[in-house]
């Protein structure tokens, strides 16, 4: 079922575009060099959960024609000013929204672990799977059980900047779930403050148990604690998921 509101409404949208675009930096060295063949021969790259457009802005630069795609409208109204150069900027909601054939899929922030259950997580990297065009690149990152269970107890989270502050609380229903009650409050024209609220709730994953399900996909992945063992490894708990399509397999051959 879809939520009838997207999360990442107008305010926090605007507040993680302003202050939160270090894992972006910090991912995008090791995404770019795994695509450099996919840029070489000119391919096409989906980016799923490109939010604002961080990470797409890095990859526009390197030279890579780009589909970015987010479920948040705000997320996608503040890409089409970042990255104006994007092939494309568009809604995509999975795992049921129709995934674009591509070279390469590739997405931070863990996008998938925002869906509903494990079912649709799985449904979506099946569809992510299947997108790929035969020798195609995915690389996501997805929070592992592991991400809960370093972070139980948590303290809460506060942020202040001269426009805007953000508060966020941490709840852990079950092994599989950390969610994360985040209010935020934004200067409006007038100088006051409006204040929202989101509640965000992620369900994690046994990422050991992904490359089988990959592999009935034709995608041969394996799961790391970065995009590069060159770089800066993820967060505890965040995993990267990097595979290539088997040239043998695509969707016509099913």
């Amino acid at each position: 079922m879809q939520r009838e509101e997207p999360f990442y409404r107008q305010d926090l949208a605007y507040i993680h575009h302003q202050g939160y675009g270090f894992h972006a930096d910090s991912c995008a060295p090791g995404i770019l060099r795994l695509l450099e063949p996919i840029r070489q021969r000119g391919g096409l790259v989906l980016e799923i959960g490109c939010g604002s457009g961080l990470l797409t802005k890095h990859l526009v630069e390197a030279g890579h024609r780009v589909i970015a795609t987010d479920a948040s409208p705000a997320m996608l109204d503040l890409a089409a000013v970042a990255v104006p150069d994007a092939e494309a900027i568009r809604t995509l909601v999975l795992p049921d929204d129709p995934v674009p054939a591509a070279d390469a899929i590739v997405g931070i922030g863990h996008a998938l672990n925002y869906l509903p259950d494990l079912a649709a997580i799985h449904r979506g990297l099946g569809a992510l799977a299947d997108a790929l065009l035969p020798g195609g690149l995915l690389a996501v990152d997805l929070c592992d059980l592991e991400w809960g269970a370093t972070r139980q107890g948590g303290e809460p989270y506060a942020r202040v900047e001269d426009d805007w502050a953000i508060t966020t609380t941490y709840h852990q229903p079950s092994p599989d779930r950390y969610d994360r009650h985040i209010t935020t409050f934004v200067r409006t024209a007038d100088g006051s403050f409006r204040r929202d609220e989101e509640y965000h709730g992620n369900v994690l994953v046994d990422t050991s148990a992904v490359p089988a399900l990959l592999r009935d996909h034709g995608v041969a992945a394996d799961i790391g604690r970065s995009f590069n063992d060159h770089d800066r490894p993820l967060p505890i708990g965040l995993m990267s998921v990097i595979g290539t399509k088997t040239p043998s397999h695509s969707r016509a051959g099913r």
